[in-house]
């Protein structure tokens, strides 16, 4: 049975940066992921890292931007450690060897993004994500003899003892099939979020709930899950991502009657606007027939020099050609907004500790609530690493006081039979899993998008329940134990089932606009009697159980959110 102090699932930006923090600690690491590491979902992170590093920024600007932005959801303690932490954490990416854009001076260059008060995010072109998974990668290989990598091992459940500690996880390596139990001292989930619970979505295909669900399911908290991110600029049909970049570079938004709309919506800031803003104004445009017949609106990005989108914003003009026919530099683009990113997931501390003693999670998959009802662009990887880092160092100094768990191997045993059971379905029996997915996908987008109500969230509840009954029963085509991606899929639709019923329950709970949640039926923010958090735990084998928690408030008190 493998042993480690610490043993980290998913091998995005917070894995990577809790492996690398946990190892200097002096703990024994493990590092698992469902793909090779470099093709976690961190790569899609185009638009960059936000830190207050200029002399005339601080980190209470970036602090207040996030609190606001956050519609006033976000816990102010967890949002100034963040945004206290930020610069020590792009310069040490920096000396790591991530080459930051620099400005003509020689020093770090910025670009500004939506929501901020300042010129503060940090990039890499349009590949800031890949371009610090790749650093953060190599300094893995660095670290060889202190972290162990499991790469294309697929995560089946976490294993508690008699006590409820965490004490590990049982894994399935993809390559052949085989089931292994792996001891562990304190388990940190790092395995990203949900977005395939949605359809289209920029998620990539991995994205399915792991982690949320399998802490759902031994006990852990779930919050903020009826906060999920519309990103105002994605392809119609395939939802593939337009960074926010092109707009921090100055592209402008209009409708089908060449009306630069954000105007009306948000005089001060126009396009550069907090996400859930700009998604609702483009969103009320296209539904109130301002919209082009293809359902989205313009974005137009011939506004920004032809030679500056070619060297900052290269992939997009990748993308536009590739995926829309589009040449970028010379005509607009047809955008419209796309579920993009996940604000709620497993409760945790500051330190990325969950209610279980022993598991821990960051990046996505966790919920500290520093992004709350919305997350401002470029803060996406600065939680990653910041509360990765926070997570590995604390599960590090925690292992070094206790001797090694020995989980019970019948776990082994009742996950090998589940896996059994799902090859062992007749073939033809009822419908196929990707039939499943995609009617989940499309009812969420259609019932749990940009605009909510009552009715259509009761009618997708109605629907997932029905879904979880269908998914019980069907049948997967391949029986063998290579790469056998069919078992998988079954198991991830479990997962996304789980996040998207908690989704639905949360978004029904919460009788008030906030941030990403606009309900048509209850328009306004109502912070008498929800500015607070709205906590989901499993009641055995039944749906989500609602609690509340209070949100943390320092020195900024809510007032109204305009831009």
């Amino acid at each position: 049975m493998p042993a480690h102090d610490v043993l980290i699932i998913g091998a995005g930006l917070a894995g990577q940066r809790a492996a690398l923090a946990a190892a200097g600690a002096g703990a024994t690491v493990a590092i698992m992921s469902k793909v090779h590491p470099v093709r976690s979902h961190s790569n899609a992170a185009a638009g960059g890292i936000n830190a207050a590093l200029n002399p005339d920024d601080s980190w209470e600007s970036h602090a207040f931007d996030t609190v606001k932005g956050s519609d006033y959801l976000g816990d102010q303690d967890a949002i100034e450690i963040m945004c206290r932490e930020a610069p020590g954490e792009v310069l040490w990416l920096e000396h790591q060897g991530v080459t930051f854009h620099r400005a003509s001076d020689g020093r770090l260059g910025t670009r500004a993004f939506g929501g901020a008060s300042a010129a503060r995010t940090y990039y890499v072109a349009d590949i800031t994500g890949q371009a610090l998974l790749h650093v953060l990668y190599e300094q893995l290989m660095k670290n060889h003899e202190t972290v162990d990598r499991y790469e294309e091992w697929f995560v089946t459940a976490i294993v508690q003892d008699d006590e409820g500690e965490c004490c590990g996880a049982i894994a399935r390596n993809i390559r052949d099939g085989s089931m292994e139990l792996f001891a562990a001292k304190s388990v940190i989930l790092a395995s990203g979020g949900a977005g395939q619970c949605f359809k289209p979505t920029t998620n990539a295909l991995i994205c399915t709930g792991d982690g949320i669900a399998q802490a759902y399911r031994v006990g852990a908290p779930l919050m903020d899950m009826e906060m999920i991110q519309y990103h105002p600029t994605t392809l119609a049909g395939n939802g593939i991502l337009i960074t926010e970049g092109a707009r921090g570079e100055g592209a402008h938004l209009y409708n089908a009657q060449g009306d630069r709309f954000m105007e009306r919506y948000a005089p001060n800031k126009l396009e550069l606007a907090s996400r859930d803003v700009v998604s609702r104004s483009e969103q009320t445009e296209i539904n109130e027939g301002r919209g082009f017949p293809d359902g989205t609106v313009a974005l137009d990005i011939t506004k920004v020099p032809r030679k500056r989108t070619l060297e900052a914003l290269r992939e997009i003009v990748n993308i536009g050609r590739d995926f829309a026919g589009v040449d970028i530099t010379r005509e607009p683009i047809h955008i419209k907004p796309g579920c993009h990113y996940i604000m709620g997931g497993v409760k945790t501390d500051v330190w990325g500790a969950t209610t279980i003693p022993g598991l821990y999670a960051a990046g996505e998959v966790a919920c500290v609530s520093v992004h709350g009802g919305n997350r401002l662009g470029a803060n996406s990887l600065l939680d990653t690493l910041i509360f990765g880092r926070r997570a590995g160092e604390h599960a590090a100094e925690r292992g070094s006081g206790m001797s090694m768990p020995a989980p019970r191997e019948t776990q082994l045993a009742d996950e090998q039979r589940m896996i059994d059971e799902i090859v062992g379905r007749e073939p033809g029996t009822g419908r196929r899993i990707s039939e499943i997915k995609d009617e989940l996908g499309e009812m969420m987008n259609e019932k749990c998008a940009v605009f909510r109500d009552r009715e259509g969230l009761t009618q997708a509840h109605e629907t997932i329940r029905r879904l979880k009954e269908e998914a019980s029963v069907a049948a997967i085509d391949d029986r063998g134990t290579v790469f056998n991606q069919d078992v998988l899929g079954a198991i991830e639709l479990g997962y996304m089932l789980d996040c998207a019923e908690c989704i639905v329950v949360a978004a029904l709970e919460r009788k008030e606009s906030r941030g990403a949640q606009f309900r048509l039926d209850f328009p306004q923010r109502n912070d008498d009697e929800w500015l607070k958090h709205i906590d989901l735990s499993m009641d055995g084998g039944g749906g989500p159980v609602v609690s509340y928690s209070p949100v943390t408030i320092t020195k900024w008190a809510p007032q109204e959110r305009t831009y």
